[in-house]
């Protein structure tokens, strides 16, 4: 085809592929707000596997992307846009590179289905199923002097929770302004739209997202049976290695049949 009319139709099918990635597979993320500093600073953009668990559950540890439920508070305000930003919006959104709206969050998993979680012990510090977590993701901690308050995340205490079936208990690493689940509550499972497991823009700060291993030795539930854990890198497998093996495929592919449409050409 003459390039003026295969050019059009390989846009056409960028773009497709673009959407059902984003759709079912992978989505670039904004960073907006610092409550997950210096973890993620405002600006950075990371990747998030859709499709992880669909294979397994959450987590402790894992940066995720959620839909607050109803009673959760934006941490940011979207300015008002123009037709011109609304539009360029809803195209990035289709191709997944556009900002979150005022509902999404980011956070990491600290307790899952059926954990007690509480704050705080002799040092301050979260406790899971009674072992306390030394997390030095945490950039400023919230006062541990001030009294729990339910509907304010400024007081580090919290009394013992224990995590419902089907939910997640969420906090961020900049515990001194993040809204999470201390005064916000818990975000049931069904709202994760994925795993944050890399930071990919700017170029500088290109990083992996993993498991810090403070986890590692949280006993299981009392309440909950003992399920084998998987290694988390497995699910961005899942993800990657398909996209991968179709392009080197194309890549392969596409010298023999060039080479057999020139020979056909009288």
């Amino acid at each position: 085809m003459p390039l003026w009319q295969e050019l059009p139709l390989l846009l056409i099918v960028a773009f497709c592929l673009a959407v059902l990635i984003r759709t079912f597979l992978l989505q670039a993320f904004f960073i907006p707000s610092g409550s997950m500093e210096d973890t993620l600073l405002i600006g950075d953009r990371v990747l998030v596997n859709k499709i992880v668990y669909d294979v397994r559950d959450p987590q402790r540890g894992e940066v995720v992307v959620f839909r607050g439920p109803p009673n959760w508070t934006p941490e940011f305000q979207e300015p008002e846009l123009g037709f011109m930003a609304k539009l360029g919006r809803t195209v990035g959104d289709l191709v997944g590179v556009s900002r979150p709206g005022e509902k999404d969050f980011i956070k990491r998993v600290i307790g899952v289905p059926g954990d007690k979680v509480k704050c705080c012990d002799e040092q301050g510090r979260v406790q899971v199923n009674g072992k306390s977590l030394d997390e030095p993701y945490v950039l400023e901690n919230s006062d541990p002097d001030l009294p729990a308050n339910p509907r304010e995340c400024r007081s580090r205490q919290f009394a013992e929770i224990t995590v419902a079936p089907g939910n997640l208990w969420v906090m961020g690493d900049h515990r001194l302004v993040s809204q999470d689940s201390r005064c916000q509550g818990q975000v049931p499972i069904d709202n994760v739209i994925g795993r944050a497991f890399v930071i990919v823009w700017p170029y500088d700060r290109w990083n992996g997202l993993g498991t810090p291993s403070t986890f590692d030795g949280v006993p299981q539930a009392v309440a909950m049976p003992a399920t084998p854990v998987r290694p988390p890198v497995q699910g961005d497998i899942v993800v990657i290695l398909p996209i991968v093996g179709s392009l080197a495929f194309s890549a392969r592919s596409r010298r023999p049949f060039s080479g057999l449409r020139r020979r056909l050409r009288p």
